[in-house]
């Protein structure tokens, strides 16, 4: 007798709110395990490249190393070893600054 009334026992007020829980529930979660860390990791990488100087150790998204000669507004000119070649790249290209300290 008692399990059919829990059965159809609900809260007044209410009324379907019960059967959203879950959805909101798994949203939440993929936000804070996949959108904050993504969030974190970009806010990262623009910081790193804000700090881009002359002298500095680069990696680009490429593959090439190099020494950073100059940084402009978007642009950072980087020498390739062992040539001394000079390449002109988009500050988005950099995917990684090895300084003296790193190595």
């Amino acid at each position: 007798m008692a399990a059919m009334w829990l059965q159809g026992f609900s809260l007044p007020g209410l009324g379907n709110l019960s059967g959203l829980a879950l959805p909101i529930l798994f949203f939440i979660g993929l936000y804070v395990l996949l959108i904050v860390p993504n969030q974190r990791k970009q806010k990262k990488w623009q910081e790193m490249l804000s700090q881009l100087k002359s002298g500095d150790q680069v990696t680009t998204n490429g593959g090439m190393r190099g020494t950073v000669l100059t940084v402009k507004d978007d642009v950072v000119i980087v020498r390739l070893q062992p040539d001394g070649v000079k390449l002109e790249f988009v500050k988005s290209a950099i995917a990684a600054v090895t300084t003296a300290a790193d190595a």
